[in-house]
């Protein structure tokens, strides 16, 4: 079994409030859990209107489907035009780690 986890840290485009953050966070979660079948939240800078961390994992017994399910997560929130990807962070747990 292989765990794969990705982080987000991102900047929002023209967001004036914690409501306005949840209408552009909410729509790319639910689409990352609905293409991808991976758990997915926000995760970090809660409290900031213009940032937002999300964070997604996903589970496999292959390491390859596991590397692509990854890289579509990865490409599909680079794509969007409402948020800058500042930094992803990707990390692999598997079997051996102890």
């Amino acid at each position: 079994m292989y765990v794969g986890t990705l982080s987000f840290d991102l900047l929002l485009g023209d967001v004036r409030s914690l409501k306005e953050k949840r209408s552009v966070v909410r729509p790319i979660v639910a689409e990352l859990q609905r293409k991808y079948a991976v758990s997915a939240a926000e995760v970090d800078h809660l409290d900031l209107h213009r940032r937002a961390g999300i964070g997604l994992a996903v589970v496999s017994a292959d390491v390859g489907h596991l590397t692509d399910v990854l890289d579509h997560c990865e490409r599909l929130v680079a794509g969007r035009p409402e948020v800058e990807l500042l930094s992803v962070r990707r990390r692999f747990h598997g079997e051996d780690d102890d």
